[in-house]
């Protein structure tokens, strides 16, 4: 894997990774993506972490991650709120088993003339959607507890940050020792909105310009609910007790 013109950036910064100025920062598929970020992660291993993935393309990443770490796995449910029509854009995101936590990106909310209003109406579906997979991927299970833990959140990269600003607010309401952003790939904006969330950002290519997230990735599957439901079953001995 080639990185043209790059420039480290690390430690003061607060986040470390690569600033690519041009050229591809390719990664075979999210599993390779996943071994390569576990590099970078592994002085944690110290630190008895929790990882958790976003579902659904940052699950396949972060397994890896868990392993390399011997840290249990969980996942952080979310929900990007797509503008009508353009389902890709999103004007926000919710996060939580119930979607209790909105952001929301004033920018594109402005530009599609919606309001609060309009974006608590969208996220109707997302909510549901939400119920549908924590039913689906815990089955009844409780999420793990992330009270005074280091928890290393992971998806398969950002684009805009909608999904991850969700999640980070929401895990921060569950009062962690430290939290963690890692994922291979960001954009410099998304990482710049996303530094006051985090402890820490790790990422292994941080790009200027910025098209997709699967644009950096040679094979780029969508990841279903079977692959999801796989990869935790292999976790298994890592779960939560049965909710009563």
């Amino acid at each position: 894997m080639a990185v043209n013109a790059f420039v480290p950036v690390c430690a003061e910064s607060g986040f470390c990774g690569v600033l690519q100025r041009k050229g591809a920062f390719m990664f075979a598929d999210r599993d390779e993506a996943g071994r390569e970020l576990a590099l970078r992660l592994h002085a944690m291993r110290d630190q008895a972490p929790v990882v958790l993935a976003l579902p659904r393309g940052g699950v396949p990443v972060a397994a890896p991650v868990a392993e390399a770490l011997n840290a249990p796995l969980d996942l952080m449910l979310v929900r990007k709120i797509g503008v009508p029509g353009h389902s890709e854009l999103a004007v926000g995101a919710i996060a939580g088993p119930d979607g209790q936590t909105i952001v929301t990106n004033p920018d594109v909310a402005r530009m599609e003339g919606l309001n609060e209003h309009d974006i608590e109406q969208l996220a109707v579906a997302e909510r549901a959607e939400l119920r549908r997979r924590q039913a689906l991927y815990l089955k009844g299970r409780a999420p793990i507890s992330l009270a005074g833990r280091t928890v290393i959140l992971v998806d398969d990269g950002i684009a805009t940050g909608a999904t991850a600003r969700a999640a980070l607010l929401e895990i921060r309401r569950s009062t962690p020792k430290r939290i963690v952003l890692a994922v291979p790939v960001a954009s410099t904006e998304s990482v710049a909105v996303l530094r006051p969330l985090a402890d820490e950002i790790v990422c292994l290519s941080i790009l200027q310009m910025f098209y997709a997230v699967g644009a950096h990735y040679r094979d780029f599957p969508q990841v279903d609910d079977a692959e999801v439901i796989q990869i935790l079953a292999s976790h298994q001995h890592w779960a939560g007790p049965q909710q009563t």
